[in-house]
């Protein structure tokens, strides 16, 4: 007898097949029970008349509990109604391996109690839909720029270089060279691939040590950094739109049924579509002011900051030119104010704030290094990264995307720690 997952079950339809999976519901009126199983690939109710079922399964039937590993034999027919559109007429059943007092119940858990069982929580059908929206958006990603002409560079995880606040580094002593760094950015090692490839991006996790506690924020976090040879700043705020715009859409089409799941409002996903709004820093912080807030110019946007200003828009909002001070040490000075720099943010509607943070590169060896100097950090560290100012500077842009906001925002769950599978956070490193 064949075995068959639930998600080919379309092939079987009028066959007898044995499907694998894990014990979600059961229920019995005496004279017809009904499973309902999962097998990774989609959901399956298996009914089960007692009086065409073989001679044992009754008794085993009532043997299954919650997410015990069945094993259940069945001849596949098509319904609308059911999950997936087909049913399995069940006439056996075996309890591989069973599930004794499974911890997470249908009442109501806190989310401490959730994130302290998230191996099992994961199961769960909500946990599920955002899983395979994770996995849609990063094989959007991989898609979006395979067919641009971008050419993907492995950045290192442990660097001496960093890119943003040094206070914001996990350090650990690297054999006889001193301090190496978990990154908190590929950004400038994609910098010197630009170079050689002209077009290119890096794709992996990345780490900030700051103490927060936000629903935005988590201390291992993926990140794409596209980087782009030739492209100025608003080269760099279209190539985002466009990319935003593409990574929505995907979803929209192919996870109809995830987001059906977490009964998210697909209408905000559908506006996003190119080109998205522009307003400088300076514009902004009027607009927060005029709004009764006390921000002064020089000061960064906070999170309340980010949400007020998207509130006027339908979709995602591009802030401009950030104050130097602010802003790291990379990005080019403003030749228009040089208090600025070429800079954007790119905030998500609906409150989910910065989603991505780009910028045109300083190209000038003389002012990067200046920057450098004046920020503290030790230029022999940067030697390399100074060399690509000495030998072919070239105007480059690029930009980082946070990938779980931009699942959380996607999908519309409030906290990103639902959207990676196992979320390191300050007060979390379990399991």
């Amino acid at each position: 007898m064949p075995y068959a997952s639930i998600a080919d079950l379309r092939h079987n339809v009028g066959q007898t097949v044995a499907v694998r999976g894990w014990a979600m519901t059961t229920r019995s009126s005496g004279k017809i029970a009904f499973l309902v199983l999962r097998d990774g690939t989609g959901y399956l109710q298996a009914v089960f008349p007692k009086n065409e079922v073989v001679d044992g399964a009754w008794d085993r039937f009532a043997t299954v509990t919650h997410e015990a590993n069945v094993l259940v034999t069945g001849r596949v027919r098509e319904d609308a109604r059911a999950p997936g559109g087909y049913e399995l007429t069940a006439s056996d059943v075996t309890v591989v391996a069973p599930s004794v007092d499974y911890p997470i119940t249908p009442k109501e858990h806190g989310t401490a109690f959730l994130f302290e069982h998230r191996h099992l929580w994961l199961r769960s059908r909500r946990q599920v839909a955002i899983a395979k929206v994770r996995n849609e958006v990063e094989h959007a990603i991989a898609d979006f720029f395979y067919d641009r002409g971008f050419v993907r560079v492995d950045t290192p995880i442990l660097t001496g270089s960093i890119g943003e606040e040094a206070g914001e580094l996990f350090a650990t002593e690297y054999f006889d060279l001193g301090s190496a760094y978990l990154a908190q950015t590929g950004q400038l090692y994609v910098e010197a691939a630009a170079a050689a490839l002209g077009k290119v991006y890096c794709f992996g996790p990345t780490f900030r040590a700051e103490k927060s506690k936000t629903r935005r924020h988590l201390t291992e976090f993926w990140m794409c950094e596209p980087e782009v040879a030739f492209a100025d700043s608003e080269d760099n705020m279209r190539l985002q739109e466009d990319f935003v715009s593409n990574l929505v859409a995907r979803v929209l089409d192919r996870r109809k049924e995830e987001l059906t799941e977490l009964e998210r409002d697909t209408a905000p996903l559908e506006r996003v579509t190119a080109p998205f709004a522009r307003i400088s820093y300076t514009d902004a912080i009027a607009a927060l002011q005029a709004q009764g807030s006390d921000i002064q110019w020089g000061t960064d946007l906070g999170a309340d900051d980010e949400t007020a200003l998207a509130k006027a828009y339908d979709k995602p909002l591009f802030v401009m030119n950030y104050p130097k001070q602010v802003k790291a040490f990379y990005m080019k000075e403003n030749p228009d104010d040089p208090r600025t720099v070429l800079n954007n943010d790119c905030l998500a509607p609906e409150g989910y704030g910065e989603i991505i943070g780009g910028s045109q590169r300083e190209d000038d060896y003389d002012r990067l290094l200046a920057r450098i100097n004046a920020q503290g950090l030790d230029p022999a560290t940067y030697k390399w990264y100074l060399d690509l100012r000495k030998y072919g500077g070239f105007v480059h842009s690029g930009f980082g995307l946070g990938l779980e906001r931009t699942v959380a925002w996607i999908c519309g769950i409030p906290h990103i720690r639902e959207a990676i599978a196992f979320p390191r956070q300050i007060h979390r490193l379990y399991p």
